[in-house]
């Protein structure tokens, strides 16, 4: 008889238990970024709804603002990293193939021994990170996850490419899942379409880059993240009604039970279109962050849910819809229970 192998069993339901994020400390202006572009402030607003944005300085790393994220998240929440179990760090600009930014970020956090590892799903990172994290604690794999958003995305823009440079910016959010007596986080509905895998996209691989050196020297032009706007505008608007409308379903609840909606900050155009078709009520509370922080890809969600929180839009305990989607395309949704949050500049 062959022998049997032991399973784990975790907790039943699991929740967000705390929030926590970091802000680069530098905001840039629609102007200041406008003249390489040859572009205005009132250009940009309409185009993106952006007004200002934060840029990272050198000090401000992906590593930094990850561990001030998390620090933030673990006060909220009352965990101790000893308690924490595995880090998960979404994020699309660690700019090295290995080691991943995880084990150093947990580590600095004063973490021994915890699993750690980096997932790149472009801006549907975090929500990808976060169906991770809830399965591990539902499965028993985990006790509690830190589970990071985080860019740097300054560092792969080219500043004067008109479809990127006003768009995109710098932070990090954090968060705790972790056991629950309730329902918290609902079932993801996520999937990508490869077909459309040229819409977000580093412009060229490192290989052709390292050619290029051996071939031009300094003449070669390094990598920069790219962008067809106009692809992605419309993939958005005519596919994503559905992933959001399943994942209501699939939490049995319905558009009336939503106090918020906290969609990918991508742009204020399509924002404002998945608000429009998906017929939210009135006391829907809906997250535009791409006012002041423009689009931090992976991070984005972890911050509107905060400026949400911290501006009284929403509380603790409402019920939020996470919409998320970027290069790939991938995408991501799922219901969930807000946290507590901790306070952020």
């Amino acid at each position: 008889m062959a022998a049997r192998i032991a399973q784990t069993t975790g907790a039943e339901h699991t929740a967000i238990l705390g929030l926590g994020v970091y802000r680069p400390v530098r905001v840039v202006t629609n102007d200041e970024v406008a003249g390489p572009i040859n572009s205005s402030d009132e250009w940009i607003q309409t185009r993106s709804g952006i007004k200002t944005r934060r840029f990272a300085d050198e000090s401000e790393t992906v590593q930094s603002m990850s561990v001030a994220a998390a620090q933030g998240a673990l006060e909220s929440a009352g965990i101790a990293v000893d308690q924490v179990d595995c880090v998960i760090v979404a994020t699309s600009t660690h700019l090295l193939l290995t080691p991943a930014a995880a084990p150093r970020i947990a580590t600095e956090l004063g973490m021994n021994g915890s699993a750690a590892f980096d997932v790149s799903a472009g801006c549907a990172g975090f929500c990808h990170a976060l169906a991770l994290a809830s399965d591990l604690v539902r499965g028993g794999t985990a006790g509690h996850v830190l589970v990071i958003g985080v860019e740097k995305l300054t560092d792969t823009i080219n500043p004067t490419d008109r479809s990127t440079a006003f768009l995109f910016a710098d932070g990090a959010g954090a968060v705790i899942v972790g056991p629950s007596d309730e329902p918290g986080i609902g079932p993801t509905v996520w999937g990508s379409d490869g077909t459309q895998h040229h819409a977000i996209r580093q412009d060229k691989d490192w290989v052709e880059f390292f050619r290029e050196i051996e071939e031009k020297g300094t003449d070669a032009v390094r990598p920069y993240l790219t962008m067809e706007g106009t692809a992605v505008f419309r993939w958005a608007a005519h596919s994503l009604e559905k992933v959001c409308r399943d994942a209501i379903d699939r939490a049995g609840l319905s558009t009336e039970d939503l106090d918020a909606m906290i969609p990918h900050q991508a742009n204020g155009r399509i924002i404002e279109i998945m608000a429009r078709v998906l017929k939210l009520p009135e006391h829907c509370a809906l997250a535009n962050d791409i006012e002041e922080t423009g689009n931090t890809s992976a991070a984005s969600i972890p911050l509107a849910m905060e400026s949400l929180l911290r501006k009284g839009e929403s509380k603790p305990g409402d019920t939020a819809l996470l919409i998320a989607f970027g290069a790939g395309l991938s995408y991501a949704a799922q219901v969930v229970t807000l946290p507590k949050f901790a306070l952020t500049v």
